[in-house]
């Protein structure tokens, strides 16, 4: 996403997750991934939830950050450039989220959503 484009709050995040990128996320983990050395993505799911960067759209309660779509996208972006199966492994936590998010109960949202955002 351009630059121009993003709000203060955005561009605050972008810069947080580039931080995370750059020093948090072994080379190693991505070549793995990479390679089918490492079939799973828990490593940058468990990474990132500690960095508060997993479901950003949702809830604080269910712990999230209660963003916006374009604070997701800049978020993707930013993991993205590791390539595809860092990205696929970032984004399933999303993924899964929504529906539990959209179509589940509160017992379900706090059984399941936070501990998924949590990583």
């Amino acid at each position: 996403m351009f630059d121009f484009m993003l709000t203060e709050e955005q561009k605050a995040l972008q810069n947080e997750v580039r931080e995370f990128v750059k020093n948090d996320i072994p080379s190693k983990l991505v070549r793995d991934m990479d390679l089918s050395v490492i079939e799973t993505g828990r490593p940058i799911v468990e990474m990132a939830g500690k960095k508060n960067l997993l479901g950003l759209r949702f809830p604080k309660e269910y712990g999230g950050r209660g963003l916006n779509w374009a604070a997701e996208v800049v978020t993707i972006e930013e993991v993205g450039v590791l390539g595809t199966s860092i990205t696929c492994a970032y984004v399933m936590p999303s993924i899964v989220g929504e529906a539990i998010d959209t179509f589940g109960t509160r017992e379900q949202k706090e059984r399941y959503l936070k501990p998924t955002n949590e990583g």
